[in-house]
């Protein structure tokens, strides 16, 4: 999966998704894949003016110029308040109006059309969300903001010299006042009836009680900021007075700024608390059989409704039942389907230790099976990502927190790899047999592919580059599980199974995320159903019915992505013929960066036709 950053890099549909089905789109237009060069002043004007409206969103946003290696407000954290919210949209429509009323869609080029037609989705989607602003539960275990500031400061925020560790010290200040922010958002979204369920909570006060744990707050270890800020200052090439003085900067931020700040955030936590209910899905929140159906058409860019939705998903959990029997069979299983689920469960040949050695091994097999794909990529890409990538297990401080595995995107300047997640905190949630899959989902040849290529992209708007479709990419992610095995991976049987189970999670996805959030299933249920159809331990099935919860919809993007990727493959392949090259169907899904699945069929599309002539 996708950290939640991504899909906020660019604040809307070309950092968000767009919407099909339930905002209007403008008229479609015949599109030309790959990228090519700005072939009129007309489309020339267009580019310039899209990034016009970047570099307004990067000074607006300081912490996404952060996360694109830019430097600029490098001492400031963004404005989440209201207010602020409330120009930005405004903003948007003033944009999108100047665009249209400047550029005819009819003048530009394939690409600067496209452009135009994201832009107005973009407008779109915002629009469609504009009922539901306060419909997201602030506080949460998979992207709430009582960890967010610090993972951003602790991975994104370089200090290569003195001035980037004072304006590091200057965040740190700066953390009080988007906090409380965040708590009044919270405290408005309450008063309209939206809490998180009961539960959620149990996971966020400890989440925020890690930051402000151990030095300088108290005994024990270094707390995860002031570990960070002394690693950081420890580098620089300055006089040991200089540093000392940066550090004790930093501890009287932490101690007069940070604390205080996260003590008012656990008291409004526990307050929260106290007064939320135990129902689960979004349908008891005020109109939400509505804002499920947006998330829904935001996430897919389908109009696929939740019923229909939820039959996918009961169609496909059968069909991969079905071939993880034909892999019983291959290794001489005796037993029914639950049975081989037990085996897989509990036999320690599939498990490393709950150790440091056992954990750094699983890293390391990670990146070696990540090695052994970047040596065939040439078979199935024409081209490949500049960006490195690097497998990280998940920091302590929000391992509890955060979801199984996940990618960071590299900064765009080249400073920073991309990363590759995993969470090791349970050894018994990371079998070897899913090992392969996971890595090539979040890895090569899944999201750093994709998403390293598009930022790479030349000729295009850095709107285009630098946004997301969660359908898309994730989409690819598990469509990239499968080309693994095209390109020499799970040789092992049981590897085999591994990604028959990972699919068949997301197959699951769509059965329990519209159970929840449209059939009002209790929790409980939908746990249940986790457990009966698919190998893991209660644990990892609580975990993953939880990050449902708190992100309706967002989950089914997953296998709808998939599934279209797959379509369209079939049928470049069966109208090509001995054209047909899998190199060029990529180029064709990947050289043109984010777009809705509507739009990537008019990419492949165009593709099929250019191949066929």
């Amino acid at each position: 999966m996708l950290t939640r950053r991504a899909a906020l890099l660019s604040g809307g549909a070309l950092g968000a998704m767009a919407i099909s089905g339930c905002a209007s789109r403008p008229p479609s237009a015949p599109l030309a894949a790959p990228v090519t060069a700005i072939a009129s002043d007309q489309s020339a004007a267009m580019n310039a003016f899209l990034e016009e409206v970047f570099e307004k969103r990067i000074m607006r946003n300081p912490q996404l110029a952060t996360s694109l290696g830019d430097k600029r407000g490098y001492d400031r954290l963004n404005d989440v308040s209201d207010a602020r919210d409330a120009e930005d949209f405004a903003l948007l429509q003033e944009q999108v109006g100047q665009m249209r009323a400047r550029f005819s869609s009819a003048a530009l080029d394939p690409q600067a059309k496209l452009s135009y037609r994201l832009f107005e989705a973009d407008l779109a989607r915002a629009q469609a969300g504009r009922p539901f602003q306060k419909h997201r539960y602030v506080f949460n275990q998979m992207f709430g903001v009582q960890t967010g500031v610090p993972t951003f400061l602790i991975n994104n925020h370089r200090v290569d010299n003195v001035a980037d560790a004072e304006a590091y010290v200057s965040r740190l200040g700066a953390i009080a006042e988007q906090l409380d922010q965040y708590r009044v958002n919270s405290e408005i979204s309450a008063q309209a009836g939206v809490l998180a369920p009961k539960f959620v909570y149990g996971y966020c006060t400890p989440a925020a009680q890690a930051i402000v744990t151990g030095a300088p707050f108290g005994p024990g270890p270094d707390s995860p900021l002031w570990a960070d800020i002394k690693a950081k200052v420890s580098k620089l090439d300055a006089p040991d007075a200089q540093k000392a003085s940066l550090l004790a900067a930093a501890q009287g931020a932490l101690l007069s700024k940070v604390k205080p700040a996260y003590d008012r955030v656990l008291t409004t936590i526990s307050a929260q608390e106290a007064a939320a209910g135990t129902d689960d899905g979004v349908w008891r929140l005020p109109n939400g059989e509505a804002f499920y159906a947006e998330r829904l058409a935001t996430q897919t860019t389908t109009s696929l409704t939740a019923a229909e939705i939820h039959q996918l998903g009961l169609d496909n959990v059968a069909r991969l039942k079905d071939d993880m029997r034909g892999v019983m069979r291959r290794v001489a299983f005796q037993g029914d389907l639950d049975a081989f689920f037990k085996f897989v469960e509990t036999d320690r040949q599939f498990f490393l230790p709950q150790t440091p050695e056992g954990k750094a091994r699983y890293i390391a097999l990670a990146t070696e099976a990540i090695n052994r794909m970047k040596t065939r990529l040439p078979e199935a890409f024409r081209r490949l990502p500049k960006a490195d990538l690097d497998v990280r297990a998940v920091e302590a401080f929000r391992e509890n927190s955060a979801g199984l595995a996940f990618y960071q995107r590299p900064a765009a300047d080249g400073s920073r790899p991309g990363y590759y997640y995993a969470n090791t905190v349970d050894m018994a949630a990371l079998p070897l047999y899913q090992l392969e899959a996971l890595a090539y989902h979040e890895g090569i040849p899944g999201h750093h592919m994709q998403i390293a290529i598009t930022q790479e992209l030349e000729g295009l708007p850095r709107l285009r580059r630098f946004g997301g479709y969660t359908v898309y990419s994730e989409g690819w992610g598990l469509y990239a599980e499968k080309l693994g095995k095209e390109l020499g991976g799970y040789q092992d049987a049981y590897s085999e199974f591994g990604r028959l189970t990972l699919e068949l999670r997301r197959a699951i996805r769509l059965v329990v995320d519209t159970g929840l959030h449209n059939k009002r299933w209790p929790r409980e249920q939908a746990i249940q159903y986790i457990l009966a159809n698919q190998p893991g331990d209660r644990a990892q099935a609580v975990k993953d019915i939880d990050r449902y919860i708190v992100m309706p919809g967002q989950a089914t993007a997953y296998l709808i992505g998939s599934l279209h990727i797959q379509k369209l493959r079939a049928q470049a392949r069966d109208v090509l013929g001995a054209k047909f090259d899998v190199r060029d169907f990529h180029e064709a899904v990947l050289a043109n960066g984010f777009v809705p699945l509507d739009i990537l069929d008019e990419l492949v599309g165009a593709y099929i036709q250019r191949a066929s002539g």
